[in-house]
């Protein structure tokens, strides 16, 4: 097999072997031929090393990295960077586009009458926003909200992604058309590809949905986003933690 430029098998496999004890596991049955099953115990606790940074330590250090981002014309107009907010382990994420007025004048993504919504929509299915992890594809506001640019898109796109590796998230729920197209790179509209699971390269799920601002222009389609998140909802149940 062969490996991409400065990656060896010890170092794929140790980091292989980091995410399985970060995930939890503590046993790793091998099989090993000729012979039966033999079992690794507790390999995991020796792995976890001080250097393994946790996911709030990921994400502080993205923050950081983006900076008082000038990478985009985007950044000629905002007032805040809107980097994103929520639990660092949610088994939960949402995604929409990008922030409008009041996410830029506070900095926080979805605090407007969306964001509103989109509150209501979490606690339909027994969450709290504290349980969630919220972003946007763009973490800056497109002048008088309009649809952010494929340019703008690539430059940040990026960092989303980089989000919900250190997140980890089980399900993504993609909000409206620009973040189902950019996380799965795809032109369908969203109208044709909502309800269905998607899944990212890494096998994270991705339901696409609309978003809270379009729900409240044509709220006739509440009940679709509904019956999207008793799914998810279903999804998360048969995966809940003991």
């Amino acid at each position: 097999m062969k490996y991409p430029e400065g990656v060896t098998l010890h170092s794929a496999l140790r980091e292989r072997l980091l995410f399985l004890a970060e995930m939890g596991v503590t046993d790793l049955r091998v099989r090993r031929r000729p012979g039966p099953v033999a079992v690794v115990r507790k390999y995991a606790a020796p792995l976890v090393s001080a250097k393994m940074p946790v996911a709030e330590e990921r994400l502080a250090a993205l923050r950081q990295e983006i900076g008082e981002c000038v990478r985009c014309r985007l950044s000629e107009k905002r007032t805040r960077i809107v980097f994103g907010t929520g639990n660092s382990r949610a088994r939960l994420m949402f995604v929409g586009e990008g922030p409008g007025y009041d996410e830029d004048r506070q900095g926080l993504p979805f605090v407007g009458r969306a964001g509103q919504l989109l509150n209501r929509i979490i606690e339909s299915i027994g969450m709290k926003r504290d349980d969630v992890y919220i972003a946007n594809v763009v973490k800056c506001r497109p002048p008088e909200n309009r649809t952010p640019l494929p340019d703008e898109i690539a430059t940040c796109s990026p960092f989303l992604l980089r989000q919900i590796e250190a997140i980890r998230p089980q399900v993504v729920c993609a909000l409206g058309g620009v973040a189902v197209q950019t996380l799965l790179g795809t032109s369908a509209p969203i109208s044709r590809v909502r309800g269905e699971f998607r899944s990212l390269p890494d096998g994270t799920l991705v339901m696409p949905t609309f978003h809270p601002a379009y729900l409240l222009r044509n709220p006739d389609k509440k009940k679709e986003v509904w019956e999207d998140m008793k799914k998810i909802r279903e999804v998360l149940s048969q995966a809940e933690p003991s």
